[in-house]
């Protein structure tokens, strides 16, 4: 059976599968549609949290970031499982005692106010649709590579599907959804994995393949890629840290603070029956998602060293595991990594880097016109080489390659059986259409629940309130499909933006909620608004999308990573500490909470029993 067929084939039946699901698990009520009534047990609870959480970034981008970053690239492993962690241990057991269904509702509950409730709406849908930019994006690449469609009617494919299920099976219908979505993004993460470490190593685990020793040789798979990408004018992989000290440390307090103070997946929470089973499924969900992440720094380094033993012959590897064997003729082996002879011909380059071609996520430009492609960093600081390589011919790297289809190519490239392939595509689209769902129920949550019956019409009957929802629901896919078919133009930088919107916006309130029964609703909503301006001021600036005319923005702000050397992709972490000062000063100038609000938050801090999930104000 070839290729399209094969995927074809795969990905239709997981979609069948989820419309089965969804019209199996349709909400009846309020409770099912919010919270899936406070019944779902606590493994697949997790299960479903694991999907959830594991977005497209997840799935399609980490690898390929890490893969890009080397050891830098932990940060992402470090700040979104710490996260986890964080969210699991200090924020998910007390809001599940508090017994609503929304983020918001219990900002506007412990803070007594119907405004703070409000800005927490606001804080909630800018991180939400921020984040679902790059879902949706992440369906549109899946879908116009693998099912031969544009990614316009990719998108729209998505948007079809999620709508099946999430509108009418409202959050029962997505968690049930997402365990099955994490079954299949689980197998087809992993499996590409072994086949490579297997490949590549002759060690069947990806986590032990990752330091293990070549097959055939005596040096590591490590020691190896160093060298690769050190004759290619890089850094070390394993020593090649994001920046400055402070920007990495910042860079993984705001991924971790954000994940802990993402909506959709706090509202994961309160679909168990109490909170005994919310402690529980957050620990068996920290054991699903240690099964992709542990794996994910050997998917990002054995991809890495496949992309460049198809590339350039200096790396010295002519194994088929790698996909030599369609250009090995091709490729002359050189010690000169500069000539023009030690590099791929155009005419010769495998079939998967034709594919990818038509996606525009891979690019070649023969800059100096040798029909050859040269592929090395163009900032290498060896002045000799670079002009040795000048002298030759060479006008500057003539090779691009998107991180985002490392993972949706590592097997392509490693010339895996086509049910492979196919499986990934699969669990590339159930990563980003679970998250998507994860993100369009906090959305339709946000505006029915909060907006509409917590301000606008508290007296609106449940059958109301449920329609509303799913009105919300289907508006709020229409939007999210429109800005994947029209991202702003920081749509690379989506997902740290969303975390750092919510690191620097509802985490604070969260925790100061739960563990300071003193903070007051002054405080609360003033570290809410300042918080979120300093991280959308410093993100907005540096990506160009205020723009003066006659001077760029960035200068208004002294330049590129003007604070300190930090990125705007870490600005989150400042932003949450400008938020807790901010709250705590404007506290002590204003008038403490009432009794009962200090009485409500010691008893929520109690550890026995809990209230049941009514969503009642």
């Amino acid at each position: 059976m070839d290729l399209q067929t094969t995927i074809y084939l795969v990905v239709g039946a997981t979609f069948a599968l989820y419309i089965g699901i969804a019209i199996w698990a349709r909400a009846g009520s309020t409770s099912e549609y919010y919270a899936a009534g406070g019944s779902v047990p606590p493994v697949m609870n997790g299960m479903a949290t694991a999907a959830d959480w594991m977005s497209a970034a997840s799935f399609i981008s980490m690898a390929g970031l890490i893969a890009n970053m080397g050891y830098g690239g932990g940060l992402f492993l470090m700040g979104w499982t710490g996260g986890y962690v964080l969210l699991a241990c200090l924020l998910a057991p007390y809001l599940r005692k508090f017994g609503k269904f929304t983020v918001p509702q219990f900002i506007g509950d412990r803070f007594y106010s119907q405004t703070a409730s409000t800005v927490a709406v606001v804080c909630l849908l800018v991180a939400s649709i921020t984040y679902i930019i790059g879902q949706m994006t992440g369906v549109g690449v899946a879908f116009s590579r693998f099912l031969g469609v544009s990614s316009d009617t990719g998108i729209y494919v998505g948007m079809a599907i999620v709508f099946s299920y999430a509108v009418f099976g409202g959050m029962k219908g997505i968690t049930y959804t997402q365990v099955a979505q994490y079954i299949v993004l689980i197998i087809a993460y992993i499996i590409p994995a072994v086949f490579i470490s297997l490949a590549l190593t002759g060690n069947a685990i990806p986590q032990l393949g990752l330091g293990a020793s070549m097959s055939g040789t005596d040096i590591s798979m490590l020691q190896r890629l160093d060298q690769v990408v050190t004759d290619l004018g890089f850094g070390k992989y394993t020593t090649t840290t994001a920046g400055s000290t402070l920007n990495m440390f910042v860079y993984t307090f705001s991924l971790m603070i954000g994940t802990a103070g993402l909506p959709h997946v706090i509202m994961r929470f309160f679909t168990v029956p109490n909170v005994a089973a919310a402690r529980s499924s957050a620990g068996w969900a920290l054991v699903f998602i240690a099964l992709l992440y542990t794996t994910a720094p050997a998917v990002g380094a054995m991809a890495k060293l496949n992309l460049h033993g198809t590339v350039n012959s200096a790396v010295g590897i002519e194994s088929t595991s790698t996909g030599m064997k369609v250009n090995a003729e091709a490729i002359k082996a050189n010690a000169d990594l500069y000539a023009p002879e030690a590099s791929l011909a155009y005419e010769a380059r495998p079939d998967w880097m034709k594919r990818w071609e038509k996606t525009g996520l891979l690019k070649f430009e023969d800059k100096n016109g040798d029909g050859r492609i040269q592929y090395y960093n163009d900032k290498t600081k060896n002045e000799a080489a670079k002009a040795k390589a000048e002298a030759a011919g060479w006008k500057g790297n003539e090779l691009t390659v998107n991180a985002d289809i490392i993972v949706l190519a590592n097997p392509e490239i490693a010339l895996l059986p086509n049910w492979v392939i196919a499986l990934v595509a699969a669990g590339g689209l159930a990563a980003a259409l679970s998250t998507a769902a994860g993100l369009l129920m906090a959305i339709s949550a946000a505006i029915s629940h909060d907006l509409i019956k917590g301000v606008f019409v508290p007296n609106i009957s449940e059958k109301g309130e449920l329609m509303a929802g799913k009105i919300a629901m289907a508006l709020a896919i229409v939007v999210a499909g429109w800005l994947g078919l029209n991202p702003p133009g920081f749509a690379a930088g989506t997902v740290a933006l969303a975390f750092g919107i919510a690191a620097s916006s509802l985490f604070p309130a969260i925790m100061m909620g739960i563990f300071s029964k003193k903070m007051n609703k002054e405080g609360a909503i003033a570290g809410m608004l300042s918080g979120l301006f300093v991280t959308l001021f410093y993100v907005f600036a540096h990506k160009g999308i205020f723009f003066i005319k006659g001077t760029e923005y960035l200068d208004l702000i002294g330049g590129a990573n003007s604070f300190f050397g930090i990125t705007p992709e870490a600005i989150g972490g400042i932003g949450a500490l400008v938020n807790f000062a901010v709250a705590f000063a404007v506290d002590k100038m204003t008038k403490e909470p009432p009794e009962h609000i200090q009485h409500m938050v010691e008893a929520v801090r109690i550890p026995r029993g809990s209230k049941a999930v009514d969503g009642a104000h």
